[in-house]
């Protein structure tokens, strides 16, 4: 692409590097005035130009190496600095910056960390000693960087003194998290802790196990190293080899060491995964022999170059082989991309490595964008001049799309949150101070200030603004998670079958086990209850046994008959306790199988006297005759009993109920027996319900007996009280849920068993008890006499009202004249039916009926 530019004024002008440091001045690489000023620490040059071997004078050299990728991450913090005076977040509080050129050095870093700690406002560059720092005034408020751990941890250590803030954007060391040894150090970047044990994880998922290793000599890279060496091992990752680099360009042995690591890779031929923690520049260097080696493999970059342009853009890179890397969180780079866009109407008056791309922009006029980068770094390094012309504008402009294609947005993004979270200390710092005036605050302070406050244990962050992960909100942790530490990004979750935490909990608690105990209010007023009925039960036999040759007795079925219904009753409210205390496999198998027998056997009884009763006042004679041959007492209780035993025995083998711990609530473990069949329960109970719907039945039939000897309308009350009961269990059954399920079934259990215990028993311990005139032979003579004359009567009236139809039918037969013989025939059959009848009863009602009734009772 041609560039037209207008040439106004041409000269030779010396190679546009870095000036020799004359004064302090000079040392500053880019400088803006303000009411708080923030330090900043780039590697703009990628090392000190030295004709000897090693420092012979303590002298600051002067830089080459122009490295356009640390030039933008300058800009970035100009940038974010202008963008917070453009904003209301430090309203007429301007902020001011001073940026140095570490050069890829440590020694310049820390000739830039002096200057920082010198006095504010004095007329020499003076740090004077001192014991107590908390009143002293440096010239800036915080640093922003450095980019390498290893100069941050020197430039950290000095910084310590006065424990002024250094918030890195790039530095990941593990070690720097140490607040013992850096207690003012910040970062906004993760430590290699996750970075590599990220590259083990997805060394191990791919299949890799024989890999090799090049790092720097340096703090960063040693560090990396061993952290990765344990990561690996962990995860059965066998390490053929570990090449170590020069940290720093400036040692001359860095291209000797670059070739013998690339003969050990020729050398290792089945070593095809190599991991890489260098810089760029190392990188470079690297790649770029390995390319005319024509060696290939699989590269894993490290953050420090993953997403670098200068490495992507090296020519045919994809011979290479496959980089698989990891890098920063982006954020949002459009305000960015607009400042570059603009870049040529920005004061470059206190701005030397701003003047310094410019002139080195101009050597390169004529050079296209692919060619432009190496261009720069050829023409900055100190042996040549050049011509160039005053007219930079037009350059800056049609150049825009190369700097922003060289930009990386994690690097960015992190340089604005640095700058972004000093912001908001100062912003915090200022709201009760006059921040113009320079001396409101001393730098360690800030520390102590952030965007948001400190989560503490119970919470964990909430990001709110925009990309600003360093602006959050704390909020609570919800149930069933907790977080024990400050500031943490996520609540940790609680085992949720055995533990539970309320919300903000910093722990997690062992869930209670809960069941019905014998202790609990409830169990203790249903088992008062049961041993009520027991009592009962025990106060009915008695009252029984002592009226043994009563007629109230011996109608009930005898002694046995009554001693059985008893006891099952007693079992009944026995059973209740199975339901109660700590369940048990036992309890569990017992408890229903129990309850469902004897209830049954009850049941059985009942149906039998049931179906006397039916026979003994029947006056149906086919009713009766069928009455006689079903009544067989003994078989019908065993059989109905023995059903519901083949029942609950099925069940016990093949589903048998047993102990479940049920985890489902959030706070507590609910030890309860799982019934093993739903379907066995049902059909358990269901029988039952048929045996009590039959009984029903034949004591609805019989409920218009004698008035004194109501017992069939007893029963049907009985077995009413039944139906609701445990029609009215279901859905409670279903729908209840916790410790007090079995409490329901108490329930309904003492409800039934209660309701036929009354209504079977309490009406006969009434007449023993309180009408004993009417428990005699005689008098139980006289009411079924009265009774079945009265039965006799009604039917022998319903037989001659019968007969006088029939006698309406002859009478008003002639006029049917003309009928069939057929029909003729019908007639006098019935007529002939109609008065055997009422002869037969007649003659026999008032005699043979209530004999065979007092022999049936």
């Amino acid at each position: 692409m041609a560039l037209l530019i207008i040439p106004i004024t041409c000269f030779v002008i010396p190679l546009a590097t870095s000036q020799t440091c004359q004064t302090p001045d000079d040392f500053v690489a880019a400088t803006s005035p303000g009411h708080v000023i923030i330090g900043g620490l780039f590697a703009i040059h990628e090392k000190m130009l030295s004709s000897e071997d090693y420092p012979r004078r303590p002298e600051i050299q002067k830089c080459v190496g122009f490295e356009i990728s640390i030039f933008l991450q300058t800009l970035a913090m100009i940038h974010s600095i202008e963008m917070i005076n453009n904003s209301t977040l430090l309203s007429g509080i301007k902020l001011g910056y001073e940026i140095y050129d570490t050069c890829t050095e440590v020694t310049v870093a820390m000739a830039a960390a002096l200057r920082f700690l010198s006095k504010f406002n004095s007329s020499g560059e003076i740090m004077g000693f001192k014991c107590d720092y908390s009143s002293y005034m440096p010239r800036v408020k915080a640093v922003i960087g450095a980019g390498y751990s290893e100069i941050t941890m020197a430039v950290s250590r000095m910084l310590n003194l006065q424990l002024m803030p250094q918030v890195s954007y790039e530095s990941t060391a593990e070690i720097l998290s140490d607040k013992i040894r850096f207690p003012s150090f910040l970062r906004t970047v993760p430590s290699d802790f996750y970075q590599t044990k990220a590259m083990a994880h997805l060394i191990e998922k791919s299949g890799w196990n024989w890999i090799g290793i090049i790092a720097t000599d340096d703090d960063y890279g040693q560090m990396a190293l061993n952290t990765f060496a344990v990561q690996t091992t962990a995860n059965n990752v066998c390490i053929a080899f570990k090449e170590v680099l020069p940290a720093f360009l400036s040692d001359n042995t860095i291209e000797v060491r670059i070739n013998e690591t690339l003969e050990k890779i020729i050398a290792e031929a089945q070593v095809n995964v190599i991991v890489v923690f260098l810089r760029q520049f190392h990188v470079f260097n690297l790649f770029s022999k390995a390319l005319e080696r024509n060696i290939n493999k699989i590269w894993i970059a490290s953050d420090n170059w993953s997403t670098a342009t200068k490495i992507t853009t090296i020519p045919n890179v994809k011979r290479i082989g496959k980089v698989v890397g990891f890098t920063f969180r982006r954020g949002n780079m459009s305000s960015f991309h607009s400042f570059l866009q603009n870049l040529h109407i920005f004061p470059s008056d206190n701005n030397k490595v701003l003047n310094e791309y410019a002139t080195l922009l101009s050597a390169c006029a004529y050079v296209k964008d692919s060619d432009l980068s190496q261009c720069i770094s050829n023409h900055s390094q100190g042996t040549l001049a050049y011509k160039v012309d005053k007219d930079l504008e037009r350059n800056f402009s049609l150049r825009n799309d190369f700097l922003w294609d060289y930009t990386e947005p994690g690097l960015v993004h992190n340089i604005q949150l640095a700058v972004l979270s000093l912001g908001y200390a100062i912003r915090d710092l200022c709201q009760a101070r006059d921040c113009q005036n320079p001396n409101a605050f001393q730098p360690w302070e800030q520390i102590q200030s952030k965007c948001s406050k400190e989560c503490s244990p119970g919470q964990m962050k909430k990001t709110t603004r925009s990309q600003h992960i360093c602006c959050y909100e704390c909020v609570n942790c919800p149930e069933n998670h907790y977080s024990n530490q400050t500031d943490m990004d996520h609540c940790l979750l609680c085992n949720n079958e055995t533990q539970w935490a309320p919300v903000r909990s910093t722990a997690c608690f062992e869930k209670e086990v809960e069941y019905l105990s014998w202790n609990d209010s409830l169990a203790i007023l249903l088992l008062a209850l049961s041993l009520l009925g027991i009592m009962f039960v025990l106060a009915i036999g008695i009252i029984f046994t002592r009226n043994l040759n009563t007629p109230v007795v011996k109608s009930s079925g005898g002694l046995l008959v009554c001693y059985v219904i008893l006891l099952c009753h007693f079992l009944n409210f026995a059973s209740t306790g199975f339901f109660i205390g700590e369940p048990q496999d036992f309890t569990c198998k017992t408890r229903q199988t129990f309850f469902g027998v004897s209830f049954t056997l009850c049941i059985s009884c009942i149906l039998v006297k049931s179906l006397k009763i039916l026979l003994a006042f029947s006056f149906d004679p086919k009713l009766q005759n069928f009455l006689k041959c079903l009544y067989k007492p003994i078989p019908i209780i065993f059989t109905c009993t023995g059903i519901q035993v083949a029942i609950c025995t099925i069940w016990l083998i093949f589903a048998a109920p047993a102990v479940e711990e049920n985890v489902s609530l959030p706070r507590v473990i609910i030890l309860e027996c799982e019934e093993g069949s739903i379907l066995a329960f049902g059909i358990m109970l269901g029988y039952i319900a048929i045996l009590a719907f039959i009984c029903f039945v034949f004591a609805f039939k019989g409920r218009k007996l004698p008035e004194n000897y109501n017992e069939a309308k007893f029963i049907t009350f009985g077995m009413l009280i039944y139906f609701i009961a445990w029609i009215t269990f279901v859905p409670v059954y279903a729908t209840t849920f916790g410790k007090y399920l079995p409490a329901v079934e108490i329930i309904v259990i003492l409800i039934s068993n209660y309701g036929i215990l009354c209504c079977t028993f309490f009406p006969k311990c009434y007449v023993i008890l309180y009408k004993q005139e009417t428990n005699t032979k005689s008098a139980f003579l006289k009411m079924i006499y009265s009774y079945s004359s009265h039965s006799a009567s009604s039917l022998a009236m319903s037989h001659v009202s019968l007969d006088s139809s029939s006698s309406n039918i002859t009478a008003t037969n002639p006029s049917s004249g003309g009928r069939p013989a057929a029909w003729q025939e019908s007639r006098d059959i019935q007529a002939q039916t109609f008065a055997h009848i009422r002869r037969e009863n007649a003659a026999s009602m008032s005699k043979t009926l209530p004999r065979k009734r007092m022999s049936s009772i």
